[in-house]
């Protein structure tokens, strides 16, 4: 690689993890561009070089901050038995990253503030947890444990209580005790989401008991 590109893309990286760290210490609005150059150990210039504003750094702090959750999710999720078990065990490791300080104040409290929830909830993002949810969901689909044009819209209901879920522990008094409360409920949400039963095409008489 040309040492010029490696010596930007290392002034990126120093311009992101002064980001990671600034933002998860005092939020975007109490972090200015004098201390991320100063943290990153770079010129104001370098910083405009390689980013439009703060904004732009932050995304870019986002998606990095995305990336580790994302991969933490499907690295637990992969181990798992079967789909359904698949998925409650990526729920877990989401609701687990909440408890970290970086993923509650960068992706729970400024990102949506920020970026605005569609870009911050976007799938277009290949590290977006909403998109391994949605894998997921299909392929519960394509096992029969879900009808397949349920797979979309339980992707946005079910991410949306996963992320509120999240914004609870972020809030709460006490975050471990919120954490576990949050699994519960949703474990037992999901389980019964995915249960073969729901799939079973019941005839018009089936369930009439007073014949």
């Amino acid at each position: 690689m040309n040492r010029k590109v490696e010596q930007g893309d290392a002034t990126r990286a120093q311009l992101i993890a002064a980001g990671v760290a600034l933002f998860t210490e005092r939020g975007f609005a109490g972090t200015s561009t004098t201390e991320i150059v100063r943290r990153a150990g770079v010129t104001r210039g370098a910083l405009y070089h390689h980013f439009a504003d703060k904004e732009d750094l932050f995304e870019a702090v986002y998606q990095e901050v995305e990336k580790e959750v994302f991969a933490r999710c499907a690295a637990a999720s992969a181990g798992a038995a079967d789909t359904a078990s698949a998925l409650i065990t990526g729920l877990h490791a989401f609701l687990d990253a909440c408890l970290e300080p970086k993923v509650r104040q960068i992706m729970l409290r400024d990102g949506p503030a920020v970026l605005g929830w569609e870009r911050s909830l976007s799938f277009e993002d290949p590290h977006c947890a909403r998109r391994l949810l949605r894998r997921a969901l299909h392929a519960a689909a394509a096992e029969g444990l879900l009808p397949a044009e349920h797979a979309d819209p339980l992707t946005h209901a079910l991410f949306g209580a996963v992320f509120q879920a999240g914004y609870a522990i972020c809030v709460a008094a006490d975050p471990a005790a919120e954490r576990d409360r949050a699994g519960k409920a949703l474990g037992d949400l999901v389980s019964a989401l995915l249960s073969p039963l729901r799939c079973r095409r019941t005839g018009p008489h089936e369930d009439d008991h007073t014949a």
